[in-house]
């Protein structure tokens, strides 16, 4: 048969009102009551209702959490930083994958709000018309996170894209390279994309070179990433590609192999992210360190301090990055690259 509340009230000699007040921690009692009490949850293992205790508290101590797909390692270390911080917080996450599906985006977050979460993170590449005018609806702490789109309405925690891509195109001219190839998803100028294209520009022409050597890719994958690339690396000399992301980047390095272009003998190929194989192919990719677990754990965080009422941080926060200098990129030596002009 199972505990009641009323077993602990009897065996503590209390009322009820003064058991659930310890419980929830609702109104003061006196320390030795609460021992009491306490002592006696513990002995007979009494669990409390938590739906009944979510109406008393007002608290069920849940974020909601969408992301796209848990496949993709980055969105698991995000989760990873999200649950890791909202145990520390005795919060428990109730975790949601849509597979880019923007009508199971929609659907989700209407039932996390029946499920009574108290903040909501959203994973997702954009933030359509639908989904937007669903989250006004509710008032609860909210965080966005996406590598690829910008948001000025909501709370965010990223990088910054622009100084990252325009601080990995100095580091290569820093090697040497004159003519560096950006290689990049370029569909939405107000996306992610487009600052780092932006930061590569930048440092290009304070540098007195020429950023017109610029492939456009189809999508954001390893395919695309090969197939955005042609005869012209040859015909312009290249010695580098800068690549928006690192599965871009893999479809680069797998061009390059297969035209017999050896990686970074005759072209350095860097990317953006450092997911995991990053680190395992060969040659080792040199990447722009993307902090995906912080990303979660600081956007969890906000969320609990919003919900304590603390004071939060600014609205969209910049964590730091690293570059990864690894094997994928080599300084060139000057009479080399006068060679190659």
């Amino acid at each position: 048969m199972a505990v009641t509340i009323k077993d602990v009230a009897r065996l503590s000699g209390v009322s009820i009102s003064t058991v659930s007040r310890v419980i929830n921690d609702s109104k003061p009692v006196s320390k030795e009551v609460k021992r009491k009490v306490l002592e006696v949850i513990e002995e007979i293992g009494y669990k409390p209702n938590e739906i009944a205790r979510t109406l008393v508290t007002k608290k069920s101590y849940l974020i909601g959490v969408i992301v796209t797909d848990l496949a993709d390692s980055y969105v698991a270390d995000m989760v990873r930083g999200i649950e890791e911080i909202g145990k520390m917080y005795n919060y428990d996450i109730l975790l949601c994958s849509t597979y880019g599906d923007k009508e199971a985006e929609l659907k989700y977050i209407q039932l996390l709000n029946r499920k009574q979460v108290e903040g909501m993170i959203l994973i997702s590449s954009t933030i359509d018309e639908e989904v937007d005018k669903e989250i006004d609806q509710y008032d609860i702490p909210f965080v966005y996170l996406s590598r690829y789109s910008k948001s000025t309405k909501y709370p965010t925690v990223s990088i910054d894209y622009h100084f990252a891509s325009y601080e990995m195109t100095k580091y290569l001219i820093s090697l040497g390279h004159r003519k560096i190839g950006f290689v990049g998803y370029l569909e939405d100028e107000d996306s992610t994309q487009y600052e780092k294209l932006n930061g590569y520009i930048r440092a290009m022409e304070e540098t007195g070179l020429d950023p017109s050597f610029i492939y456009k890719t189809k999508g954001l994958n390893i395919h695309e990433g090969y197939d955005a690339l042609d005869n012209s690396v040859l015909d312009h000399a290249l010695t580098a590609l800068f690549c928006s992301n690192d599965k871009i980047a893999l479809g680069a390095l797998n061009y390059c192999y297969d035209n017999k272009i050896n990686t970074p003998e005759d072209i350095s190929v860097v990317g953006f992210g450092d997911i995991p194989i990053a680190s395992l192919i060969r040659p080792k990719l040199t990447t722009i360190k993307e902090p995906f677990y912080d990303m979660g754990a600081v956007a969890i965080r906000r969320i609990i301090k919003d919900l304590s009422k603390e004071v939060s941080e600014e609205k969209h926060i910049k964590l730091p990055y690293q570059i990864q200098k690894r094997d994928s990129s080599k300084k060139i030596e000057l009479e080399k690259y006068k060679d190659k002009e």
